[in-house]
């Protein structure tokens, strides 16, 4: 069972059988999309960029649901959708890259602590090698997040492909204009530790409460929603400023908007034009994002195991079957 990057067995959430993982997120990945896409935009928005935009239909959204009805009126459905394909090509690079080379950094663990390969390592252990594989995963993906961002923050008339995304980009900023955002996106590497310990201290507490010893699926859920929620508050102004560092301005506000050269500028340049109140634009939609892929994934483990078990009792049913034929 995955919660929110934190991989846990269903022996509900025993610390011995922890691992460290980005979450599934593939298979049902289109579906949160437009909320991730909308978190995207309102985290870029700001009264200087309606005040300085040409295009009447660039109005500054209020809220998640604003956001959602304005692109569907101007954009239609695809509008919602916008980087979806680099977005998917983003989560199956990621895992990739995450399995590769947590496995690597793995080997090397054991072969220079003497730790036997199968051995299970502790909660420290995993929530480091997990830090350190996302980070190394960070670092060669990050290319897609970036052009996934640009997609989705760019104006229709703008908007390009990935492969076009990627040679603009390139072409304005040089080749590590590809990997703008690098440093708060490895600061974030910090989210699943900082869930996984909010994650522990609320069960312990809600087993408390209930007077059981593990917690129900229903229950794991509620606390990797609560675990989620509270990493989400601690790291988000550095999603934020990841993404303003990535996005580029509409033609019609080239050279009239801030132009931001780190993470820490970026949060400097919005409390003082903002408050602290632009650091947390979007997170409602980031919230309901994790919240919502995190149903999805119980849904899909349900399901799947639903029909495991069918095809197992199917199975042993044919082969009593011919056992009896025979």
């Amino acid at each position: 069972m995955s919660i929110f990057g934190l991989r846990l067995k269903m022996n509900n959430a025993n610390p011995d059988n922890l691992e460290i993982a980005p979450p599934d997120e593939i298979s049902h990945e289109p579906i949160p999309f437009p909320v991730h896409s909308i978190k995207t935009r309102l985290q870029v928005q700001s009264k200087a960029t309606e005040s300085i935009s040409s295009d009447p239909t660039e109005k500054n959204y209020t809220s998640t649901s604003d956001a959602f009805l304005q692109i569907l009126r101007t954009e239609g459905l695809l509008g919602l959708y916008a980087g979806l394909p680099a977005a998917l090509v983003g989560v199956a690079s990621t895992n990739f890259a995450y399995f590769y080379w947590y496995s690597q950094l793995r080997t090397f663990y054991n072969s220079r602590s003497g730790h036997p390969p199968a051995g299970t390592l502790s909660t420290a252990a995993e929530l480091l090698l997990g830090a350190g594989a996302g980070a190394l995963a960070t670092i060669f993906t990050i290319p897609v997040s970036v052009i996934t961002t640009r997609q989705q923050t760019a104006i229709r008339a703008e908007r390009d492909s990935l492969a076009g995304t990627a040679r603009a980009i390139v072409a304005e900023d040089g080749i590590t204009g590809l990997w703008r955002g690098l440093k708060p996106s490895l600061v974030l590497c910090i989210n699943p530790a900082i869930t996984y310990g909010s994650f522990e201290k609320i069960k312990e507490f809600v087993l408390l409460q209930v007077g059981e010893k593990n917690l129900t699926a229903l229950m794991a859920f509620y606390v990797g929603a609560m675990s989620k929620t509270l990493a989400t508050v601690v790291t988000y102004p550095y999603i934020m400023a990841k993404v303003r560092l990535q996005w580029k301005p509409p033609k019609d506000m080239e050279g009239k908007v801030e132009k931001y050269t780190s993470a820490i500028d970026v949060l400097g340049g919005v409390l003082r034009t903002e408050g602290i109140v632009g650091w947390y634009k979007g997170m409602g939609a980031q919230i309901t994002k994790a919240v919502l892929s995190q149903a999805l994934l119980f849904m899909m483990k349900d399901i799947f195991t639903r029909y495991t078990i069918l095809l197992y009792a199917l199975a042993r049913k044919l082969a009593a079957t011919r056992a009896i034929k025979a």
